[in-house]
């Protein structure tokens, strides 16, 4: 009996750990199911447009070189991936998630928990530079752009890690009583483990941006009645700040309902929570949180907006630059036919003439 419970199945389908996990399929008809992923594919879409336009935005407009900016680019580049990761997941889910391998499976997880590791580490690098930048009440922290390159890789190199912990041992492949419903060769352990980290992290980064928001706005309103002309430079610091507080608030609302779940399945509440018929509408809110991103961005800083409306001109621009060099390609193609039956024309008339 150890033998068998010990024995590893690195070779089976998945279909095998679904069974073994006794996992129940939802009854979503395909009409259903093709409509959600539909709205998803759309959302996939406007998250993949809208942050590489916010990547964009930072990148071409000098006045967003700056370590805050550079870090919320990093962000949308988070939720990029994310986006990359949804469309992976929303074909590959449903009777196509029991026909995938065990590598396949893990790939496809792995692209949401990095996903989402790498927005919860910006959101705390974030948190550490405007703490820096207000303790020296500044718009901007003192980071130099070395240091802000080794955070964004230290970012991404946690995010990967914490992403392939899974496939490197952390699993139930081979201790099949260990395995979690929703994830079926996840252990149980893995997912206490992911779901409550991440919570505390929640509150973790909910308390200090609280803390840094009640500081700034004291030392706003003292300094506001000493100094009127520079109460709109004051009032900057704040208005960063509320962005972060919004794009964190957005996080903790759309994602905390999944990792509670999570965790539910962690401790093997299956038959009371009833978790299956839930997975698909808190993916959905997982991918409602990457399009809000972006619209909160533009929506809090006039300049980033006035930046984004710019690029999307160019681009514009762009595409009837090239339909109307085409038109004149064509065009210029066209007009040696058109002088050559011109001048035949004239040869005939002055044929006639001479008759």
């Amino acid at each position: 009996m150890e033998n068998q419970t010990n024995e590893c199945f690195y070779n089976m389908s998945m279909d095998f750990f679904y069974n073994n996990s006794k996992h129940k399929s939802d009854s979503w008809n395909s009409i259903r199911l093709n409509i959600v992923q539909s709205f998803g594919s759309v959302f996939c879409c406007f998250i993949l447009f809208s942050n590489a336009m916010v990547i964009a935005v930072v990148v071409t407009n000098k006045r967003f070189h700056y370590p805050f900016y550079y870090l919320l680019a990093n962000l949308a580049a988070s939720d990029f991936l994310a986006g990359l990761a949804y469309v992976y997941l929303m074909f590959n889910t449903g009777a196509v998630s029991r026909t995938l391998s065990v590598q396949m499976y893990f790939f496809r997880q792995s692209l949401l928990d990095i996903s989402l590791s790498a927005s919860l580490t910006n959101l705390l690098v974030i948190a550490f530079e405007r703490y820096i930048a207000v303790l020296n009440w500044k718009v901007h922290s003192n980071l130099t752009k070395r240091r802000v390159t080794l955070l964004i890789v230290l970012v991404w190199a946690i995010s990967i890690f914490m992403g392939a912990v899974p496939s490197l041992g952390w699993n139930c492949i081979c201790h099949l009583k260990t395995c979690s419903q929703l994830a079926p060769i996840y252990s149980r352990s893995y997912l206490i483990f992911w779901s409550v980290s991440n919570l505390v992290l929640f509150l973790v980064m909910l308390s200090i941006y609280l803390k840094i928001y009640t500081y700034v706005k004291r030392k706003t309103a003292v300094l506001s009645s000493h100094t009127r002309g520079s109460l709109n430079r004051r009032r900057t610091p704040i208005r960063l700040i509320k962005t972060v507080m919004t794009v964190l608030g957005a996080f903790v609302i759309c994602w905390t309902p999944g990792l509670i779940v999570l965790l539910l399945d962690g401790v093997n509440c299956h038959e009371q929570c009833k978790l299956t018929s839930f997975k698909r509408w808190l993916l959905l809110l997982a991918v409602l949180n990457s399009v809000m991103n972006p619209i909160i961005y533009s929506y809090k800083d006039e300049e980033m907006w006035l930046t984004f409306k710019n690029l999307l001109r160019c681009i514009c621009n762009g595409t009837r630059r090239q339909r109307s060099s085409r038109a004149n390609m064509r065009s210029s193609s066209q007009e040696p036919g058109s002088s050559l039956h011109t001048s035949d024309e004239n040869k005939s008339a002055v044929h006639e003439l001479d008759d």
